[in-house]
C-alpha cells in the first residue's frame, strides 16, 4: 500500500523539469529556516561580492572551479 508520501512523490515525478524545480523550490522556502544562519550566508554573500568588485579575487566559472576542487583532491 502506497503512503500517501510516495504518491505525492510518484506524481512529482511526472511533472516537467521547469515545475519540479518550481515545486522544489516551493518546498524548500516552506521549510523552517534559522535566522541565524540566513544572516550569515548573507554576509559571506555580500563579503564575497565586495571582494569581487574590489578586484581582490577573481570569477570563475562553475566548470573550472570544479575542475580546480577535483584536482586538489586529486579525483
Amino acid at each position: 500500500m502506497n503512503t500517501q508520501l510516495e504518491i505525492i512523490e510518484a506524481e512529482a515525478l511526472k511533472l516537467p523539469p521547469s515545475d519540479r524545480s518550481h515545486l522544489l523550490e516551493r518546498l524548500v522556502a516552506s521549510l523552517d529556516i534559522d535566522p541565524d544562519v540566513e544572516r550569515a550566508w548573507e554576509q559571506e554573500a555580500d563579503r564575497r561580492e565586495a571582494a569581487l568588485e574590489a578586484g581582490k579575487v577573481a570569477e570563475v566559472s562553475g566548470e573550472e572551479a570544479i575542475k580546480r576542487l577535483r584536482a586538489r583532491l586529486g579525483l
